[in-house]
C-alpha cells in the first residue's frame, strides 16, 4: 500500500496544537523526536517535558493528495503559519522482519548473552537469556541495563536471595537466577512488567516460584507478614529521583554485609545518589557508560 510521510520542525509550545491539527486531518500516526540530541531529565510530577527543538513526523495513507492536504492544513491553522512541510512516499516494508533483523544477540561480561528467541545462540555453552523486545523496559540495549548485567556476570550468586526493585522485563532477575541465585523477588508498579517478567521467566524454563513478582502494595504486605526477609543483594535499575526517595526503605531490605546495585542514574546525579545511601552502605567507585552510572554498595553492620 505505501504511506505518505509528512515531516516538520517545531518547538514544545507549538507541538501539541500541530499534533491536534494533524489528527483532525486523519493522520494515522504521529511521532516526536529530538532534533538536537538534547537530554531530557526526570520530569516533575505531572510534567511531560519536550526538547527545545523537535522533529514531528506524521503518516497518512498514500491515497491523500499532498498539495490538497497542505492547503487544508494551512487554512485551518490560519492566522498562524505552519513551519515548512516535507512530504515523501514510504514504500511498504516487512516491518516485523526488519525489526527482527535489527535485534541481535548481545554479550555482557564473559559468560552472559541476551538472545532473541528467533536467533541462534552464538555460544550454546554460555549463559543465554532468551528475551524478546516487548512492552516492559529492559532488553540489554540501554547502558543502565548493560552496566547491571556486566556486573552480575562477575558475581558469585550461588544460592543467594535477591530483590529486583523495578524489575521491568525481568531481565536482571532472570540473569541472576541463571547465574546461580536461589530466588529473586521482583517488584514493579506496572502490571505489564509483572506479566512480562513471568512470561520471560517461563521462556527461560525457570520455575515461577523462584521469581515471584509483586506490585509495591502487595510487596509491602508480604514484608509485613514476614514472608520477605532482608536479602543478600538488592537490584534497583530505576531513576535517580525515586532511588533517593526510597534510600532508607531499600536499605532496610538488605541484610548486614549484603549488597545493593543501583542504576538508571546520570553522571551528574551520581553524587546525590551516593550521599543518599552512604548512611547504610560502603559505596564503591562508580562505573560509567555513555553518560549513565552504576553504583554498588555493601551494607554496613
Amino acid at each position: 500500500m505505501g504511506w505518505i510521510q509528512l515531516q516538520l520542525s517545531t518547538t514544545p509550545d507549538l507541538a501539541p496544537e500541530i499534533e491536534s491539527l494533524l489528527e483532525a486531518h486523519h493522520s494515522l500516526a504521529i511521532t516526536l523526536v529530538d532534533a538536537a540530541d538534547q537530554p531530557v531529565f526526570e520530569p516533575a510530577r505531572g510534567e511531560t517535558p519536550l526538547w527545545d527543538s523537535i522533529i514531528l513526523t506524521a503518516l497518512f495513507p498514500n491515497t491523500i493528495n499532498p498539495e490538497e492536504l497542505i492547503q487544508n492544513l494551512n487554512q485551518d491553522y490560519h492566522p498562524k503559519k505552519l513551519p515548512p512541510l516535507e512530504f515523501r512516499l514510504l514504500e511498504d516494508e516487512d516491518w516485523e522482519r526488519t525489526w527482527m533483523d535489527n535485534f541481535k544477540p548481545m554479550r555482557f561480561g564473559e559468560n552472559l548473552w541476551i538472545c532473541p528467541s528467533w536467533a541462534t545462540t552464538p555460544e550454546p555453552e554460555a549463559i543465554n537469556i532468551m528475551l524478546d523486545p516487548g512492552l516492559a523496559f529492559g532488553t540489554g540495549t540501554h547502558p543502565t541495563t548493560a552496566l547491571c548485567l556486566s556486573w552480575l556476570d562477575r558475581q558469585n550468586l550461588k544460592d543467594k536471595h535477591l530483590i529486583d526493585y523495578g524489575c521491568g522485563s525481568g531481565i536482571l532477575g532472570i540473569a541472576a537466577l541463571l547465574l546461580g541465585a536461589r530466588q529473586v523477588i521482583g517488584v514493579d508498579n506496572d502490571p505489564q512488567a509483572l506479566t512480562a517478567s513471568r512470561s520471560n521467566c517461563e521462556k527461560n524454563q525457570l520455575d515461577l516460584k523462584n521469581f515471584p513478582v509483586y506490585l509495591p502494595k502487595e510487596f509491602v504486605r508480604q514484608i509485613n507478614l514476614k514472608a520477605i526477609q532482608p536479602v543478600d543483594l538488592l537490584l534497583a535499575n530505576i531513576l535517580a529521583g525515586p532511588l533517593i526517595e526510597l534510600a532508607a526503605y531499600l536499605a532496610a531490605l538488605v541484610r548486614s554485609d549484603g549488597e545493593i546495585l543501583l542504576s538508571g542514574i546520570l553522571e551528574d546525579q551520581a553524587e546525590s545518589v551516593q550521599e543518599a545511601y552512604a548512611p547504610w552502605f560502603e559505596i564503591e567507585p562508580i562505573t560509567s557508560q555513555d553518560g549513565w552510572v552504576r553504583i554498588v554498595g555493601r551494607r554496613l553492620t
